[in-house]
């Protein structure tokens, strides 16, 4: 594991948002959703792709906050730009436990 330093970390702009919508991806190599979070007024709708299949239904993830990693560079996920990085736990087996907020706060709020 490599050290980074504390203004590397501060780089990485992690924030809180809410799950607006989920459809599924069908073309993606492993199983996952499309998804669209809310980050708030100054950061906007987002989406991203994301393998939460194994511990999630679509309909249980609407309106659940989430947190996101908002200023990586766009990238080419299969037919669409993913915009952001949900962050969650990989578990040995390669699914995703989501990162979450143990409370509500607004949407926006960096993770610091």
């Amino acid at each position: 594991m490599e050290d980074i330093s504390w203004l590397d970390f501060d780089k990485v702009i992690m924030c809180s948002g809410t799950i607006v919508d989920v459809i599924d991806f069908p073309q993606a190599r492993k199983p996952a959703y499309i998804i669209t979070v809310d980050f708030g007024s100054k950061i906007g709708v987002k989406k991203s792709s994301a393998q939460l299949t194994v511990h999630y239904e679509k309909e249980e993830l609407i309106g659940k906050q989430i947190i996101g990693v908002v200023n990586f560079p766009i990238k080419q996920i299969g037919p669409i730009m993913s915009e952001f990085l949900i962050t969650g736990i990989i578990e040995n087996n390669g699914s995703v436990v989501l990162a979450v907020p143990d409370k509500k706060v607004e949407n926006g709020l960096r993770l610091g």
